[in-house]
């Protein structure tokens, strides 16, 4: 297990921070640091989860070797940007990113398989997902006829607000909206059959795309990890439940526990749900790849 790492600090570059990535500015192109912050009801917790940054990017490095999709990497040798990163590079090391800067199209590209979270909350309401007409029927984690999209808007604080096709269309462009809901429920649909092969079910997940100078479409941020995606070990799996995940559930499920109100500062982790939490993450990065963390 590495040292946790809370917060990345590199003199004269500069530096915006999200809730997990520390992202610095090259002027050509972005480095992004994945951290070990670990956020929950919109707050950063005060505890980081050791690994989990290493976690997100070797799986996003992984699925964007196995996709091959146009995307935004250049590459992640921390070294040869020369200082300050290579005097910082045992521990950017593992968690960095190289990218190409994009026009980052301000919608959340969303692909459900399966009726979970938001969506199941919405069908015994409604009857649809995100307004989309889905079959009478359905029960908790089923899964879908067919993979729908169903894009959100990308909101700095609190949660993104789930949108319709057509106001998404309003935003990017038709032909964008277009281009964007073939390409992430291809991406989708190859990324599930995979998994579902290393005995986990995608049930859904987020894609981020932007432009480039020439306009293309590529593929950003992170790709198919805990933090973007909802996996589920198949062999927990049963249609009328809430399948375990391989996430931050332990964190969410424990907050509950503690009479936290989710208006002030959030409590500190116990160790036990720390390490559990580790675990899950490391362990969803084993099963899918077939390696051990690096």
């Amino acid at each position: 297990m590495s040292q946790p790492v809370f917060e990345t600090r590199l003199p004269g570059v500069p530096c915006r921070r999200g809730k997990v990535r520390d992202v610095y500015d090259l002027g050509d192109r972005l480095v992004i640091v994945a951290t070990d912050r670990l956020s929950a009801f919109d707050w950063v917790l005060p505890t980081p989860i050791p690994d989990k940054g290493r976690v997100l990017t070797a799986l996003t490095l992984f699925w964007l070797d196995f996709l091959q999709v146009p995307n935004h990497l250049l590459g992640t040798d921390v070294t040869a940007l020369g200082p300050p990163f290579s005097q910082h590079a045992k521990i950017l090391e593992g968690r960095t990113c190289i990218v190409r800067k994009a026009t980052v199209v301000p919608v959340e590209c969303v692909v459900r398989g399966y009726l979970a979270g938001s969506g199941w909350k919405e069908y015994r309401e409604h009857g649809t997902v995100c307004g989309v007409e889905l079959p009478p029927g359905l029960q908790q984690s089923s899964p879908l006829p067919e993979p729908i999209f169903t894009p959100a808007t990308k909101e700095e604080s609190g949660h993104d607000q789930n949108i319709s096709f057509a106001q998404m269309s309003a935003i990017t462009g038709p032909d964008v909206a277009a281009a964007l809901r073939q390409r992430s429920i291809d991406v989708y649909r190859r990324a599930a059959a995979y998994a579902r092969g290393r005995g986990i079910i995608l049930a859904d997940t987020k894609f981020e795309w932007g432009h480039v100078p020439t306009g293309e479409l590529i593929l950003i941020d992170e790709v198919l990890t805990p933090d973007s995606s909802r996996f589920w070990p198949a062999a927990d799996y049963r249609v009328g439940t809430s399948p375990p995940s391989y996430d931050k559930q332990f964190v969410r499920d424990w907050l509950e526990s503690t009479g936290w109100d989710k208006n002030s500062p959030p409590p500190a982790l116990p160790p036990e749900v720390v390490q559990r939490t580790r675990q899950k993450y490391v362990e969803a990065y084993e099963r899918l790849t077939g390696k051990k963390l690096p």
